[in-house]
């Protein structure tokens, strides 16, 4: 009875890791920058978002919106450093909040996707 039970012990703590290591295979915003929510004096050139794995470039993507939703993002996300950073070009932006909505696909073909604030202009 006691080696069944710990069979079973045993066996929920196999099953436990391997959830973990799944949940961890992702790619998942690790850094912003601009940082989530940030307010920031002058305009940012680009947004860049950081993931906690490599990210294919061909299928992610990082659309920026001003509060009409209109893209401001000046053209496709490249993928740069060593994969894991995706980065946009902005057009010129002026004072007010803006949308950033990312959607990326990581090497291990799992996709992940998030949307955070920035405003430009705050005191």
């Amino acid at each position: 009875m006691r080696a069944s039970m710990i069979s079973r012990i045993g066996s929920s703590v196999l099953a436990s890791l391997a959830m973990t290591t799944l949940a961890s295979a992702h790619a998942m915003l690790d850094k912003a920058s601009p940082a989530v929510g940030s307010t920031v004096t002058s305009p940012p050139r680009a947004v860049s978002l950081t993931f906690t794995e490599k990210v294919e470039g061909a299928f992610s993507t990082i659309r920026v919106e001003d509060a009409a939703g209109a893209r401001v993002d000046a053209g496709k996300a490249q993928v740069e450093g060593g994969r894991n950073v995706l980065r946009v070009n902005l057009k010129s932006l002026g004072p007010g909040t803006y949308k950033v909505i990312w959607h990326v696909l990581s090497v291990d073909t799992h996709t992940t996707q998030g949307d955070f604030s920035l405003t430009v202009g705050g005191r």
